[in-house]
């Protein structure tokens, strides 16, 4: 059996680990991997065809706790303990709650002291007993008249609710708390740059937090401005980005075989790599010969993706050039987002005009993906990964093709 501190507004945890309020949906998931002995049959719950209305949800059904992830920023908002038999609990270092000791309004105020009394809920038949980032909710069963104020002697807690805030109903997922960081980089957004023709690169917001541990008492989180362009060189992305978690080399070009080239079937002497950032969603390709970046992948990670999980989620948002009917021939701005729908995404930029390419993934131990099919679409120098409820999976940007000679498109010295 689990046994946990519990830390209004802040956390549950142990000496070994902890699931943080806004800590990142995939840390959650390391810890139960990393402890898959102890901590047995976790749920993943989420909504396939609407995965934007509800919560992301861990259910630790062998313990009792349910993990509430933010559906749109994938940070942790809200734990419920809701089996309270399944765990023992901790406050300040002493039991409220285990084998021994009954979660019962009497032991709750002695740990936690009474601030004002219980919110009864007639639809629910529940007492909630509420304190800043806690909430406790009592079960009255087995009372014909339920009091106004006061929760009966004896009643027991039913479920516990750790948050931010005052409110259960109204609170949010908090920032990421600096011992998430670990080393990495964040993006907090990212925005595609772009001329007439179609994208020229990204300028990332980038979130950063003292490195070593030494140095966490004081430490801060930092935000930074970096862009990166089509045609940048290795030393460029390095420079500005920091190494990358994974260095990837294409086996195989699959889109080969659309190419206009007779020689498609010749294997090439080296292969394109990609720089994997993973906690920035974002991939970036170079080519094997000029070394200069010929493509950036951006990844959404919605849950029900093949690819779910692997990266962070990407917030972009991309600049689209419409060009109106009519009298000089307006062009009018609208706005791209990691959240936008494919049928959206048409009604905009009007149908491809080329049947998708089906994109079947699956892992080379089992040849099933169990998820089902994507389809691609290339619209305006962009290809829109599509998943079956109508959400962008992930977007590719190319970039026309530019020597080395050539300038940057914009004096970047501010990013450097």
């Amino acid at each position: 059996m689990l046994d946990l501190e519990v830390v209004p507004e802040r956390s549950l945890g142990n000496e070994q680990w902890e699931f943080a309020l806004g800590m990142p949906f995939s840390q959650a998931i390391s810890i139960l991997q990393k402890h898959c002995r102890i901590i047995k049959n976790v749920q993943v719950l989420y909504s396939e065809q609407t995965p934007l209305s509800h919560d992301l949800i861990l259910n630790l059904t062998q313990d009792g706790i349910k993990l509430l992830f933010d559906a749109t920023n994938q940070r942790l908002k809200v734990i419920e303990v809701y089996d309270l038999s399944k765990v023992k609990l901790k406050y300040c270092g002493v039991h409220f709650n285990s084998q021994a000791i009954a979660p019962t309004i009497e032991q709750i105020d002695q740990s936690f002291g009474a601030t004002h009394p219980g919110v009864y809920n007639a639809a629910e038949q529940l007492f909630h007993l509420n304190f800043r980032g806690l909430s406790f909710s009592f079960q009255l069963d087995s009372w014909n008249e339920a009091p106004k104020y006061e929760i009966p002697h004896g009643a027991m807690v039913k479920r516990m609710h750790i948050y931010t805030g005052n409110n259960l109903q109204e609170t949010r997922a908090p920032t990421m708390p600096l011992a998430c960081f670990l080393g990495n980089i964040y993006a907090e957004c990212v925005d595609v740059l772009r001329d007439r023709a179609g994208p020229l690169g990204l300028k990332l917001r980038l979130l950063t937090a003292g490195c070593g541990l030494s140095v966490m008492a004081d430490a801060k989180v930092r935000s930074l401005e970096r862009s990166i362009f089509f045609g940048d060189s290795c030393q460029d992305v390095l420079g500005a980005l920091g190494s990358p978690h994974k260095v990837f080399y294409k086996s195989e070009d699959k889109m080969k075989i659309h190419s206009p080239s007779p020689h498609k079937q010749v294997p090439s002497k080296c292969n394109d790599y990609f720089f994997n950032y993973f906690t920035l969603g974002v991939d970036i390709l170079f080519d094997s010969t000029t070394h200069l970046v010929k493509k950036f992948v951006l990844h959404t990670n919605y849950p029900g993706h093949y690819n779910f999980n692997i990266y962070h989620r990407c917030d972009f948002k991309i600049p689209l050039v419409i060009k109106k009917e009519g009298a000089d021939s307006q062009t009018e701005d609208c706005i791209l987002t990691t959240y936008s729908k494919w049928d959206q995404i048409q009604e905009l930029l009007g149908h491809p005009m080329e049947k998708p390419v089906v994109l079947h993934r699956s892992s080379s131990a089992n040849n099933t993906n169990p998820f089902g099919s994507t389809f691609c679409f290339g619209l305006q120098r962009m290809i829109f990964e599509v998943m079956q409820n109508n959400h962008i999976a992930s977007v590719t940007l190319y970039g026309a093709p530019r020597t080395t000679s050539q300038a940057r498109p914009e004096s970047s010295s501010s990013s450097h």
